[in-house]
């Protein structure tokens, strides 16, 4: 069994604990008197502290210890939140992670932050407050009188350790100590379940503890003392006869289930039923889904040799070897979903601090959160949309005063949303500013020799120059923007995804870029075409309906053509003459309908063979160029079927239709 260093099981809490810490600040930005949000705050700070000591990070202690000792002055009501304490607040919080990441490096740039914390607390108590950076007695007396005037309450608190809680850190004489600094106790221990000398294993923890503890602080009080140990856990708080009881709060920190000590423990495991979850490292997953991308080749193979045979046992295993593939794909891709919320959240803190370095007010929405992609997607889409989130806010939205001129509200707003479209998930960035200058867009366009003086291009064409390789129509270079290489990182990383993007905008009406993506770069449902005697995989997402080329147009012009579908007319592409097929056309072709972008096309194919599961394998670095193909497959026979990247291909088809056109006006002249 692999056991996780303790070390490791700390970052990956502390991450998630100063991720906890941030949302929590910026929310104070917004909502300054939310009790909630600052003893959220607060537990997250506390939970660093101990978690950090217990795991040998005492310069992590000893700071987040000074940033407590502050922030308790927020918490116990005697100084304001204030847009300066946020900021403070957030830069302690960068400063922690600094320290975890990189121990003994940046000690000494705390002592810096810590002055401009205890600045601000002590001007703000000095204003008016009556709790400061006092000796506790004055603080006792002064600040706490809520706390000098509660009763005493005495607690029986029974708790056993998790069985590798040693394993994993956890120190008994730490929580015994934070217990003791709540007020008077008394401690026992229970040696009832230590095994035998020679069956004692020495990682694992076998004693109870029971603790009698009388104290003013309230019942969430002792609850912090164990709340980074809390999983797994069994935990007991009851109040004695003759004091008052406090029921925990319904928050985060009150989450431990209170069990009888008393009782025997389930080595059964039939009590932890519910919302258990396991952490798993993201190369078992990748790994994972590669056997089951094998599998499904290798049932693919299975299937092919049942058709062939005329074995009816064969075909009814290859039948259930096909529908328990299927099931371990879809459960395999659902394990490797991610809500996009987490990575949503990483953009308010690049927000705030965007609007506060251009001074700018900018309001920050979110919504489809709960929409979930494929973790490599999420993985890859953080600078994009870094990107994105930048250019909205520094050449998007205007300044208050300008907005105000233009009547509009002097506080922007960037919108981040995203929702699942079939087998996609479309994400938008939408602000209120200015909009896109298509003027100034063009002009640009014209003198980087891209596009010709005379040449007439859609809106939607001409807002594309924007992705352009050092395009940029900023006036000056700054640290965030100018150099024109942003937008293009963006399409590359994109279109590295298999996903496209639409860009639309209006004059003072505000930008909406949208990235639409496949919901996984594994496995995909793809329909398998031939032509000639190649086969092609095209993306059952993409593809719409397929039809009968009729017979008037098997032996039409070359180049683009139309059907007339139900009153619309779709333009169709030979996929023969793109792809220079050698073989004679084949009677009764057919016609792949797929949507690309806001339009239909339709695909000119020999023969539709049919639904297939598609594994996705890369193509080599010497095939990187080639844009009409976004991968490969192995089919059930071992040969290799192509993807068709639908974008590009009808881009591809448009641009030779061209050019065919421009060779027959040449030859009739």
């Amino acid at each position: 069994m692999t056991v996780m260093d303790p070390r490791d099981v700390f970052h990956q809490e502390a991450r998630e604990l100063l991720d906890q810490l941030e949302e929590a600040l910026l929310d104070l930005g917004t909502s300054s008197d939310d009790r909630d949000l600052v003893d959220c705050a607060f537990r997250a700070l506390h939970t660093i502290k101990g978690s950090g000591a217990m795991f040998g990070f005492d310069e992590v202690a000893g700071f987040v210890h000074e940033f407590e000792t502050a922030f308790d002055r927020v918490r116990k009501g005697s100084v304001a939140v204030s847009p300066p304490l946020v900021q403070v607040a957030l830069a302690a919080k960068d400063h922690i992670a600094r320290l975890i990441a990189e121990p003994g490096l940046h000690a000494a740039d705390g002592e810096t932050i810590l002055k401009k914390l205890r600045a601000i607390v002590s001007s703000d108590e000095d204003s008016g407050r009556s709790d400061s950076f006092a000796p506790a007695d004055a603080q006792a007396s002064a600040a706490e009188p809520s706390r000098v005037q509660s009763p005493l309450q005495t607690w029986r608190v029974k708790f056993r350790l998790a069985e590798n809680a040693l394993v994993l850190g956890a120190n008994p004489v730490l929580l015994l100590n934070e217990l003791r600094e709540l007020g008077p106790c008394e401690v026992s221990v229970a040696v009832d379940a230590v095994p035998p000398l020679e069956s004692i294993d020495s990682e694992v923890c076998y004693l109870d503890w029971e603790v009698v503890v009388s104290t003013d602080r309230p019942r969430q009080a002792i609850d912090d003392v164990f709340i980074f140990i809390a999983d797994g856990m069994e935990l007991s708080i009851e109040t004695l006869a003759g004091t008052v009881a406090e029921s925990p709060r319904d928050d985060k920190a009150a989450t431990t289930k209170a069990v009888d000590v008393d009782k025997p423990r389930d080595s059964t495991g039939a009590g932890a039923k519910g919302g258990t979850s396991v952490r798993v490292a993201a190369e078992r997953l990748d790994e994972l889904m590669d056997r089951v991308g094998e599998l499904v080749i290798a049932q693919a193979r299975l299937s092919q040799l049942a058709v062939a045979s005329d074995d009816g046992n064969l075909k009814n295993v290859a039948e259930e070897m096909e529908r328990l593939a299927s099931s371990l794909r879809d459960t395999t891709m659902g394990i490797r979903m991610v809500p996009i919320g987490s990575l949503f959240g990483r953009f308010r803190r690049l927000v705030h601090d965007l609007s506060h370095d251009l001074d700018k007010e900018v309001d920050f929405v979110t919504a489809g959160e709960d929409t979930e992609l494929d973790k490599t997607v999420i993985e890859r889409l953080a600078d994009p949309l870094v990107h994105l989130i930048r250019n909205s806010i520094d050449h998007g939205l205007e300044v208050p005063s300008r907005r105000i001129a233009a009547g509009k509200a002097a506080r922007g707003q960037v919108r981040l949303s995203a929702v699942h479209t079939g087998s996609e998930v479309a994400i938008s960035i939408v602000d209120d500013g200015a909009g896109l200058d298509a003027d100034r867009i063009r002009a640009k366009a014209e003198e980087a020799g891209l596009i010709a003086p005379d040449a007439k291009l859609a809106d939607h064409d001409l807002f594309q120059m924007v992705f352009h390789p050092g395009f940029s129509t900023a006036k000056e270079i700054t640290a965030l923007s100018g150099r024109g290489v942003g937008m293009d990182v963006v399409k590359r990383t994109i279109e590295g995804l298999r996903g496209r993007i639409d860009l639309g905008s209006r004059p003072s009406g505000g930008t909406t870029v949208t990235l639409r993506l496949p919901l996984t770069l594994a496995i995909i449902e793809g329909m398998l075409v031939r032509v000639g005697q190649g086969r092609y995989s095209i993306p059952l997402s993409a593809v719409e309906e397929c039809v009968e080329l009729p017979r008037d147009a098997e032996a039409g012009n070359s180049g683009r053509n139309f059907l007339n579908i139900r009153g619309h007319l779709v333009p169709f592409l030979r996929l023969r003459e793109l792809f220079k097929t050698r073989t004679a056309i084949e009677p009764h072709q057919k016609v792949v309908i797929v949507s690309a972008g806001e339009s239909r096309v339709g695909l000119v194919v020999d023969q539709v063979i049919g639904n297939s599961q598609t594994v996705i394998k890369s193509l080599s670095k010497l095939h990187a160029d080639v844009e009409n193909f976004s991968g490969a497959t192995i089919l059930g026979d071992g040969t290799v079927a192509l993807i068709l990247d639908v974008a590009h291909l009808v881009s591809f088809g448009q641009e030779f239709e061209s050019r065919l056109r421009d060779e027959r006006i040449g030859r009739a002249a």
